[in-house]
């Protein structure tokens, strides 16, 4: 395998203690690979640094080994953020990015905001707070 495509595969796999599960900040990159994999996208809006549930729901699902395992299968899973604290800021192109999906599919600014969507980007299902449930419904609830 050549070095270049090795990099890029790293890139998206991500250190994610070998899995196969890695979050995405590229949108049009998802699902493009949602598409060739016939998977759904899982979209979640959050403010790391500031959104208390958006945090819980990183680190209660979306860190969780359940949620991992089920996504490596199932899913492509992409993280608009919205930090405010400067040392977190990202750059201007992927505040653009995470701004123009925020018009799209979350007009009313609400965090966290979670969407599952087909493989075209459309709207399947929306939870415009922390879900209230554990992780195992919520996986469910994601089929």
């Amino acid at each position: 395998m050549k070095r270049g495509h090795l990099i890029i595969i790293l890139f998206f796999v991500g250190f994610t203690n070998g899995s196969l599960f890695a979050q995405s900040t590229s949108f049009q990159q998802s699902l493009l690979l949602a598409k060739q994999h016939h998977q759904k996208v899982l979209l979640y809006f959050s403010g790391s640094d500031w959104c208390g549930p958006c945090q819980r729901f990183k680190n209660n699902f979306i860190e969780s080994s359940a949620f991992k395992a089920y996504a490596e299968a199932h899913l492509m899973v992409v993280n608009a953020d919205f930090p405010r604290l400067k040392k977190n800021q990202l750059s201007a192109e992927q505040t653009n990015l995470n701004e123009a999906l925020a018009e799209q599919y979350n007009p009313n600014g609400n965090f966290p905001c979670i969407l599952l969507l087909d493989e075209t980007g459309k709207v399947l299902k929306r939870w415009e707070a922390l879900p209230n449930m554990d992780v195992d419904t919520f996986i469910k609830a994601l089929d």
